[in-house]
């Protein structure tokens, strides 16, 4: 990946909230560190804002760990929520879905507020990878949105910038040849191949996800190792996003890239 390199597997914080209390979440975050993960993906929907809060603390202690966070999806209530009213939120919204329904804003004053909002949450000086996350064609293929990135880009709060969003969505991105596809972040998986989309524009994988999920909720007998060890052989040269609430999996997970090879 250009001018960044990540390890074979990014760890995802969708569902770091889920794994128990503050302690229990640092925890998590450590033993992926403490087992090779060099890169971490979240954004400030995730947790409502806490999970770039969790990852403050592991990056402040690890200056070498890089992350991803994404702009355009946000949380209902901001970003700055204490623990409680994230998961009163969280258990209210299964009852009442608009209650933890995101909002979505691909303004560029909005986009402003947010990165600046990401920096001080996760205690950066600069994002390592910023991705528009799950943006509609209509809404950001402008100059306007690629000139701010590059601005940012510039000013050295962003490093490396493009579009994290399922392969349906990246299409009429790759077909105008969209400046916003410098870095890729692509739902995948093993029976669908959906990135195989970027084959045609002569775009290689550079960070896939969602084998796991997709496989669960296909009814693979496969288990969770046998997965991501093909989803390892089928991308030998780019990342894949993993996810876990359990800090005993970390060690299955580095083992991985072994097994594949």
């Amino acid at each position: 990946m250009s001018k960044i390199r990540v390890s074979r597997f990014i760890f995802g914080t969708a569902s770091l909230f889920n794994a128990g209390n503050g302690q229990h979440r640092r925890h998590l975050l450590e033993s992926a560190v403490a087992h090779g993960f060099t890169h971490f993906d979240t954004a400030p929907y995730y947790g409502f804002g806490m999970a770039e809060r969790d990852l403050a603390p592991v990056l402040k202690a690890h200056p070498e760990v890089t992350f991803t966070t994404k702009v355009g999806i946000y949380s209902p209530g901001g970003e700055n929520q204490p623990w409680w009213a994230v998961f009163g939120r969280k258990a209210a919204g299964k009852l009442i879905p608009a209650l933890s329904r995101p909002t979505v804003d691909f303004s560029i004053r909005r986009a402003q507020t947010a990165l600046d909002g990401s920096l001080r949450r996760t205690g950066r000086d600069a994002v390592d990878i910023y991705l528009l996350h799950d943006p509609q064609f209509e809404l950001v293929h402008s100059d306007e949105w690629l000139k701010w990135l590059e601005t940012c880009q510039q000013s050295g709060k962003v490093r490396q910038f493009g579009l994290a969003l399922t392969a349906g969505m990246l299409q009429p991105f790759l077909q105008a040849r969209s400046g916003l596809c410098r870095i890729l972040q692509v739902l995948d998986s093993l029976d669908g191949r959906e990135a195989d989309i970027l084959g045609p524009y002569g775009k290689p994988l550079q960070i896939t996800y969602g084998y796991v999920s997709d496989a669960v909720q296909r009814g693979s007998p496969m288990t969770v190792t046998q997965i991501l060890t093909k989803a390892v052989v089928r991308c030998p040269h780019s990342a894949i996003i993993v996810s876990t609430t359990q800090p005993d999996r970390m060690a299955q997970y580095a083992r991985i890239p072994d097994l594949a090879a």
